[in-house]
């Protein structure tokens, strides 16, 4: 392992689970693939000019690559316990309705980790300008959050889990 500490993250059941059927389906047939590709390079002769050799290996090294760090992720993985969350205030997992108080819009967000974050669905990372701004803030509480646009502040209006 290198001098760097593990990057300890924090994940739903959903989210570890699909991290690690990712990483089995590389194992699997991404690997699988890899070879067949390899050996099917092999058998058009000559390996000192084969292209397409020398790609399959180029793809094999990024593909264990992949896997090494994505097996990372899984090692360092802790699965959060949903019901032991103190919904007093924002954590990890919490859903929070805030108020824009220049503009007066509200939005929800749920807190997650940086690798299941999904604005699309409403899914902002604990790791985001806006998710570090509101951990630990109790409803009633003003976040300012350093966004790319300027300052913004927001009011914490509920707390879910």
């Amino acid at each position: 392992m290198n001098d760097k500490m593990a990057k300890i993250s924090y994940y739903t059941e959903e989210g570890l689970n699909k991290l690690k059927e990712e990483l089995n389906e590389l194992r699997i047939r991404g690997r699988a693939d890899i070879a067949r590709q390899i050996a099917e390079a092999r058998d058009k002769g000559d390996l000192s000019e084969n292209a397409e050799y020398d790609a399959a290996k180029d793809a094999q090294g990024l593909l264990e690559l992949k896997i090494a760090k994505l097996e990372e992720v899984v090692a360092n993985a802790r699965l959060v316990d949903e019901s032991s969350i103190d919904a007093s205030q924002v954590a990890i997992l919490s859903t929070v309705k805030i108020k824009n108080k220049k503009n007066g819009a509200t939005v929800k967000y749920t807190l997650v980790s940086e690798e299941e974050a999904d604005l699309k669905v409403g899914k902002i990372s604990i790791q985001s300008p806006i998710g570090k701004g509101l951990l630990g803030k109790k409803v009633g509480q003003v976040a300012t959050v350093i966004a790319p646009g300027g300052q913004m502040e927001f009011e914490v209006v509920e707390i879910s889990r």
